[in-house]
Parts: C-alpha cells; sequence; structure tokens
C-alpha cells in the first residue's frame, strides 16, 4: 500500500508558503470531519422535524433572538415578510445539508448552505454569552473546510459524480461537488 503526500505551495501574505499533507491521513480526517458535521446537522433537522413536523417556528429567535446584532435587518424581514422560508430551511435545511454531507453527494453545495445557516447563527448570537470563539464559529470552520478540502471526492458519491461524462463535459459542476 503506498501512501501519497500532496505538497501545496502558495504564497500567504506575499511571502511563498510550503506544506505537506500525507494522503491517507489527510483523508482519514477530512471523511471523518465530513461525517461528523453531517451527523450533526442531520440529526438536529430530523430531531426539529419530528418535534415540530411542518409546525417549526423560527419567528421568536429572527426577531428577539437575534436583536441588536449584525444580521438582525436580515432576519426581521424574514419574520416579518417570509417567515416561511426559515421555517423550513432551519429543520430540513438542516437535514438536507446533513444528510448530503453524510452521503459526500454535492458536498460542496451543502456545506456553503451550512456556513450560512452557521453565519446566521453565529452573529445572530445576541449576546455572545459563550464568548466570540463558540461552538457557532466552530461550526462555521467545519463546514469551510469541507468546503476548501472537497471532503466529498472522499469516499463519497462526489468521486463517483466526477468521473461522469456529465461532469467531465460540464467542468463548473465541480465547484458544487467534492
Amino acid at each position: 500500500m503506498s501512501t501519497q503526500t500532496l505538497q501545496f505551495d502558495t504564497r500567504l501574505f506575499g511571502r511563498e508558503v510550503s506544506y505537506g499533507l500525507n494522503g491517507s491521513w489527510a483523508s482519514y480526517w477530512l471523511v471523518f470531519l465530513r461525517l461528523l458535521t453531517g451527523w450533526w446537522f442531520f440529526s438536529s433537522g430530523l430531531g426539529k422535524i419530528i418535534e415540530h413536523g411542518l409546525l417549526y417556528d423560527a419567528e421568536g429567535w429572527l426577531l428577539f433572538g437575534t436583536e441588536g446584532t449584525i444580521v438582525y435587518p436580515i432576519t426581521e424581514w424574514f419574520a416579518t415578510n417570509a417567515v416561511i422560508v426559515p421555517n423550513l430551511m432551519v429543520p430540513w435545511g438542516e437535514f438536507a445539508i446533513g444528510l448530503g454531507l453524510i452521503l459526500g453527494c454535492l458536498t460542496r453545495l451543502a456545506a456553503a448552505n451550512g456556513a450560512l445557516l452557521m453565519g446566521f447563527f453565529y452573529f445572530g448570537n445576541a449576546d455572545w454569552g459563550h464568548g466570540f470563539v463558540n461552538g457557532d464559529l466552530m461550526g462555521l470552520l467545519l463546514f469551510l473546510t469541507v468546503i476548501v478540502f472537497a471532503a466529498g471526492r472522499v469516499w463519497g458519491v462526489d468521486a463517483y459524480l466526477e468521473r461522469t461524462d456529465a461532469v467531465k463535459n460540464r467542468p463548473w459542476l465541480r465547484y458544487l461537488l467534492g
């Protein structure tokens, strides 16, 4: 069994930077992060669906949980004009994002939507009761890591999809996969 080291050469803050990742260990770690993050969101969404069904109500959090925060103008607009969107997006979005990450299917798209939700959760933390570095920020960083390292290409459906003619003939689809 051969192990491969991935070598990255780039510029960071005007300086040349080079670093390597051991292929097998990096792959195992990416799969672990993808599955862990996927299960976190899948189970959270499923719990909300089981408990609330289609009656999930995010209006209170949108109006009062985010009051005085940077995202309040957006959450207030949704609460007063289109509350159905977050009412569906939170439980069903969490469920779909988690399922996508667990399967490694449309991984970057799923993780980007997860990062969007975590951004709202993080910046909507009105009192920063758990500090600047908290679980919401860590969740946001997990989703960004999944996006940057294309974690769906490791033991995921995306690895298979990227070998199909549909994706080979439309390279832009790779931005949603991986």
